[in-house]
């Protein structure tokens, strides 16, 4: 049996995106051409990859095995490609990588001027994303590595063929504005029962995590405003008009906000992941080096 990466990566496409004119719009092909691609390749393996009902195609068991090694043969031809490009000893290419939004700023925006100043040959493709939306990608092969958090209750679903380089611990802090400080710390959530509170954007796993703390504090938050960015959050903050739950690397040191402690201390714990049972392409090794040195040289909690 010879498979034909083409075809593999069009079932890996089609594993990610759902619908045979998705991937054929991804690959700026006809449908048809996709669907008799996928056809020769149910020729080639034997087996029955996909499920017809109507319009609408879905994988098999055989077809859903059959993407996860493919991820891992494409991972691996594109180690092979990038390493015979980077003969010279410079590693080449590109790395593309997930992060949630503060990590982008607070790590992975430096982690990107500096790779332009010690490795201009590596392409590093930034993109922001949300810890709950970050392993079903890195699973789907849109990024070849994500920076992400756990929820704090541990819950955060792990898939086993994935393998996580820890990078910093990040504490939970309560984010007042300068002119509402909390005189003393640290600080117990009770005493807040009354204040007005602002959230993420709700199935956000901050705006759980705001929700659960004050309840197991015995009150259900005043909600005040949700947002989307924690810009829009922090000014929200600094005007006085709400308190609110942050992780440290959130707290923008360009808004007047006083981060203050908890009594019951919260922490999320930061790390990196990327498919285990992949080769790592020589830029994407380096990338991962230079972002443990920068959460490293952040907190002395690198793990």
């Amino acid at each position: 049996m010879r498979l034909n990466t083409a075809r593999l990566e069009m079932l890996t496409l089609l594993d990610s995106l759902g619908t045979v004119r998705a991937v054929a719009a991804a690959l700026h092909m006809s449908p048809s051409a996709v669907s008799a691609q996928l056809a020769v390749l149910e020729i080639e393996t034997h087996a029955e990859l996909l499920r017809r009902t109507g319009r609408r195609v879905r994988l098999t068991a055989a077809g859903r095995a059959l993407a996860r090694h493919a991820r891992i043969i494409l991972d691996q031809v594109r180690a092979a490609e990038e390493d015979l490009r980077g003969l010279s000893g410079q590693p080449v290419g590109p790395v593309r990588l997930a992060a949630f939004s503060s990590a982008v700023r607070t790590l992975v925006i430096p982690l990107a001027a500096r790779l332009r100043r010690t490795h201009p040959e590596i392409a590093l493709e930034v993109s922001e994303l949300d810890p709950q939306a970050s392993h079903p990608a890195l699973h789907r092969g849109d990024c070849d590595i994500i920076v992400t958090a756990d929820f704090i209750d541990g819950s955060l679903p792990l898939d086993p063929d994935t393998r996580t380089i820890p990078l910093l611990d990040d504490a939970i802090v309560l984010v007042t504005s300068m002119e509402h400080a909390v005189p003393r710390t640290p600080v117990e959530l009770a005493e807040l029962s009354a204040a007005a509170w602002s959230l993420d954007l709700p199935g956000t796993y901050l705006s759980q995590l705001v929700t659960s703390s004050c309840r197991q504090a015995g009150f259900e938050p005043v909600v005040a405003g949700r947002f989307g960015s924690y810009e829009l959050l922090l000014a929200h903050v600094e005007a006085g008009l709400s308190v609110s739950l942050l992780p440290e690397l959130a707290v923008d040191g360009r808004y007047r906000v006083a981060a203050h402690p908890l009594r019951r201390p919260l922490t999320r714990h930061v790390y990196a992941a990327v498919r285990g049972r992949s080769a790592l392409t020589t830029a994407s090794t380096v990338v991962l080096e230079e972002l443990r040195r920068l959460a490293g040289a952040r907190s002395p909690g690198l793990r």
